[in-house]
């Protein structure tokens, strides 16, 4: 029983955690330009990550030449 409820907190923190931002970036004023800000540090962020994905990928592939 302990684990449902466990499992149905996490579900619905989640879900608080999607929608929240959603609506205040869309709905509130004082928010709006911290949505554009968020886009940008996002973009950003997708970058480093494919590099770094990359980096990983490429140590991976010496890892196994090497073994």
């Amino acid at each position: 029983m302990a684990n449902a409820i466990s499992s149905l907190f996490k579900l619905v923190f989640g879900l608080v955690l999607i929608v929240l931002p959603i609506y205040l970036v869309l709905a509130v004023d004082f928010f709006r330009s911290w949505g554009a800000a968020a886009l940008i540090i996002i973009k950003g962020g997708i970058l480093l990550f494919v590099i770094f994905l990359g980096l990983i990928f490429l140590l991976l592939g010496f890892s196994d030449l090497k073994g």
